[in-house]
């Protein structure tokens, strides 16, 4: 049997190891992404603001978690939280929900710190003139902040941000050694059935370019499309 029928066939037998895991991986994915984008936001501003110990805990957050491995946050969040009395809770109608939570938590940590900064460069790069017409007008340094910048900066960093989303696709398969079953962690069960592990990692290969390929094209449709607007 060569090689292409060999992930042919383990594709047809097992391909419900490998669907359950892609929907777990976008999940993972997309929730980590909408959380680090909320929490990148608050971040930004913080760094971006006037109140220093906000502005050092800010620096001090995107600093740490830019220069630590994400394995070594996703291990202290699911080892070493329950250490000090802080754990997960158990949901009977999801599988392994403790786990699920402590992947996405550690993942939007991670992704939030990112985020931050793309977010703080996208503010950056609009004009100053904005937030003082913005103030001239009657509007607040907070509402000024939501309602004229923000707006505008998303523009700047469409790009960035499905940069970021591919990105956590990608390094999603990192959950699979807590236990969560995505992608990977199919992959790894066909690969424990059938000791076919070459086969079973290319289609993994396949699926996660199939994701990141058409978050890719999305992002791309979806900034022509702001851009035509203006």
């Amino acid at each position: 049997m060569s090689f292409f029928e060999q992930i042919l066939a383990l594709l047809v037998r097992y391909y419900p190891y490998f669907l359950d895991g892609v929907k777990n991986t976008l999940i993972i994915s997309a929730l980590s992404v909408v959380l680090g984008l909320f929490s990148g936001t608050l971040m930004a501003v913080m760094r971006m603001g006037r109140i220093k110990p906000l502005k050092w805990i800010a620096v001090a957050y995107i600093e740490f978690i830019r220069g630590t491995p994400l394995m070594v946050q996703l291990m202290f969040i699911f080892y070493g939280l329950p250490m000090i009395g802080i754990t997960f809770p158990d949901v009977s109608f999801i599988p392994n929900f403790s786990r699920f939570m402590a992947g996405v938590v550690a993942m939007s940590m991670n992704s939030c710190a990112y985020i931050a900064e793309v977010i703080r460069s996208g503010i950056q790069a609009v004009d100053v003139g904005q937030m003082e017409a913005a103030r001239s007008i009657g509007f607040k340094s907070g509402e000024s902040m939501r309602l004229v910048i923000l707006p505008q900066a998303v523009k700047n960093i469409l790009p960035a941000l499905g940069n970021e989303f591919v990105t956590v696709i990608k390094e999603s398969s990192i959950v699979s050694v807590i236990g969560i079953s995505d992608l990977m962690y199919g992959t790894n069960g066909v690969i424990a059935i059938t000791y076919r592990s070459l086969p079973a990692l290319a289609i993994a290969a396949i699926m996660y370019f199939i994701m990141t390929f058409i978050g890719s094209r999305l992002i791309a449709i979806l900034e022509k499309r702001m851009n035509h607007a203006r």
